[in-house]
């Protein structure tokens, strides 16, 4: 027995000075924990304030099957069934049959509904049985914050999300995973809180507490209603052409802030939604769109000028041991023309005979352009550039030649689009933008302003000679099936085949990548834009000029209409036209002129003073059928309540 006791204060003093503190240390940990405090994760705005992402509570409403008292139970059940059948819009019965199963099972975790907003978590509480709360109902609450986007699958992968899986790998995409560490995410707090039984723990006031930070909002570059357009432009084409995925991006020139940006994939269902962000991630051979960059070289290198003569042979020529083709032959053309006919021929023949002994003479103009760079992009998984040179694996002497129309180099759309907005805005290439500004409320936290990454890429003889090629592949090159009357677009068409490594087998399943990128109005470019679309059907057609020209030209016209760009364009003038003609020419002129009088001369009276009235001016004129002058003439500012006098 005095062996015994003395066992015992032996192992009474060991727990007490040996292990008394890893013992305390235990206790402590089991009565009390440090919680954290979530924070409030910034919002996500439009240029003009729309809310592209936000951040909501949602609830996980769950039923502990064993807490209610038997008699409780069965009173309440058919009333619960009743209310859920309700919510659920599933027939009472069915819900009795399953929770008598749950209970039969002993589940303590049943769920009764999940993800639902608040106003619905309010309701279900307040259910038969569920309204006794925890411990006499089994009421089970989860709340979780989820990131919503009220535009739905319209830029979602553009604008992005940070998640963070059961590893703590974080993955970010978008504008909300590239400003999330920084600016949105904010700062968690901290609490004390002690077990009080029951699984229940209860804070403890004051006790090293940190209060949560909420995240900063970020303003981005993105104009919901370009963005629609742009997006609706690209699905529709996409639809028609049963093409594999697509992009498309619009830029303001000035600030390079990017206004719309669309990526489409194609679904095993065969639908399109934001899969990936093509447009910043994917690197590809650009095809035809690159001419310009090569006929840009050699003019500022002087080696040509626009009308020398280049001879493109009859459609096919040998370079080295192998063939260029055309679509067409054209013979003997002037340099201007093969770039506005996209000939493939032309362009090598020129690169070719004045850098095949010198090829890095043209690939440092390229350098200097910065186009073996990356853009240096927020957000994460931009596309690498690749400009071959001597003594790569990949060059030979036929390389420098395939570079002169697209092939054999890679670029991304953003890199492309880059350049074509460069000399869109006179030389100055500027860098792209998403974010406009930081802020905490009404408080400015940071503004983003342009950058510009080369200030001048080359003479304005050369930017002018460039754009008025670019021109004319709308109006008599590859580009004359988009021509408009209405509105001016420039820029340059693009078809270039893919996965043609095994040669053979391509040409049993041939796939081509079209694009189109320029910019509009010509006059005074406000917006540069680029379109490309991979693999579409070759049974409906894969040009550039079809497939993504169009949606371009939608665009621009949707921009022109919906958008006020208003001293900038032409009324419409039409005599004589069909009732259709003068509806739209009516509504265009009425959404175009705002303040400053427009032409209403051969618009029918009813138009005319339907068009100045909503103008605010007062109309005097006398008879019925066409206008044929008007006092005030067209591009005057007017006045409300300002006289008009038309002659009809």
């Amino acid at each position: 027995m005095f062996i015994f006791g003395l066992a015992v204060v032996v192992k009474l003093l060991t727990i007490q000075f040996i292990n008394g503190d890893d013992y305390r240390a235990l206790a402590e940990e089991r009565t009390v924990k440090n919680v954290t405090i979530p924070s409030n994760r910034g919002n996500v705005y439009s240029v003009n304030g729309n809310l592209l992402a936000t951040s909501i509570p949602k609830y996980d409403i769950r039923i502990d099957t064993k807490a209610p008292k038997k008699s409780v139970w069965q009173k309440n059940l058919g009333p619960l069934c009743d209310s859920l059948s309700n919510f659920s819009g599933k027939s009472s019965s069915y819900h009795r049959e399953e929770l008598r199963k749950a209970q039969a099972k002993e589940n303590r975790y049943y769920l009764l509904a999940r993800d639902i907003g608040y106003s619905d978590y309010l309701r279900l509480r307040n259910f038969p049985l569920l309204e006794l709360g925890a411990f006499k109902g089994g009421l089970i609450v989860e709340q979780n914050t989820k990131r919503e986007h009220p535009m739905g699958g319209i830029s979602m992968r553009t604008i992005g999300y940070e998640r963070e899986d059961e590893d703590g790998n974080i993955t970010r995409a978008g504008i909300d995973g590239a400003f999330g560490a920084k600016y949105l995410r904010g700062k968690d707090g901290q609490r004390w809180k002690q077990k009080i039984g029951k699984g229940q723990w209860k804070p403890i006031v004051d006790y090293n507490q940190v209060e949560p930070e909420d995240g900063y909002d970020v303003y981005t570059t993105i104009d919901v209603n370009v963005q629609d357009i742009a997006h609706h432009a690209l699905l529709e084409q996409l639809e028609m052409y049963d093409a594999e995925h697509g992009c498309v991006v619009v830029m303001e020139v000035k600030t390079g802030e990017i206004r719309a940006i669309s990526n489409l994939g194609k679904s095993k269902a065969g639908t399109y939604y934001e899969k990936r962000n093509y447009a910043v991630w994917e690197s590809h051979e650009p095809g035809s769109t690159f001419k310009l960059m090569a006929i840009m070289a050699a003019l500022e290198d002087k080696v040509i000028d626009t009308a020398t003569v280049v001879d493109t042979h009859m459609g096919s020529k040998r370079f080295y041991g192998r063939s260029i083709t055309d679509t067409r032959g054209y013979g003997k053309i002037s340099a201007a023309q093969a770039f506005e006919k996209s000939s493939n021929i032309g362009l090598a023949t020129i690169i070719d005979d004045h850098y095949s002994k010198n090829p890095m003479k043209f690939i440092k103009i390229l350098d200097k352009w910065r186009l073996n760079e990356t853009l240096g992009l927020p957000i994460l998984g931009e596309g690498k550039p690749n400009i071959p040179r001597p003594g790569d694996n990949n060059w030979s002497r036929n390389a420098l030649p395939s570079m002169a129309y697209g092939y054999n180099l890679r670029l991304t759309p953003l890199q492309t689009l880059t350049f074509y907005n460069a000399v869109a805005n006179g030389g100055e290439m500027v860098k792209p933008r998403f974010l406009r500004e930081v802020k905490e409320l009404d408080r400015e936290i940071e503004t983003f302003k342009k950058e510009v990454r080369v200030k001048q890429i080359c003479s304005k003889e050369t930017i002018e000679k460039a754009q008025k090629m670019m021109e004319n592949v709308v109006l008599q090159g590859t580009g004359r099936s988009l021509y408009s009357e209405y509105f001016s677009m420039a820029g340059k068409t693009g078809t270039v085949r893919t996965d043609y490594s095994n040669f053979e087998e391509w040409k049993k399943d041939k796939k081509y990548i079209s694009s189109f990128v320029g910019y509009f109005p010509v006059e005074n470019p406000k917006y540069s834009c680029i379109v490309v679309i991979h693999k579409p059907s070759i049974e409906v057609g894969y040009y550039g000029a079809d497939v993504t020209g169009p949606v371009f030209k939608r665009i621009a016209q949707k921009i022109f209409t919906d958008t006020p760009i208003i001293d900038e364009i032409e009324s419409l003038e039409v005599a004589n036209v069909s009732v259709k003609k003068e509806f739209q020419q009516f509504y265009k002129t009425e959404k175009v002129y705002l303040t400053i009088m427009p032409n209403v001369i051969g618009l029918p009276t009813m138009d005319a003073v339907a068009l100045c009235e909503n103008m605010g001016l007062k109309v005097k004129m006398a008879g019925v059928g066409v206008v044929k002058s008007q006092s005030i003439p067209k591009g005057d500012k007017v006045k409300k309540n300002q006289i008009i006098v038309l002659e009809i």
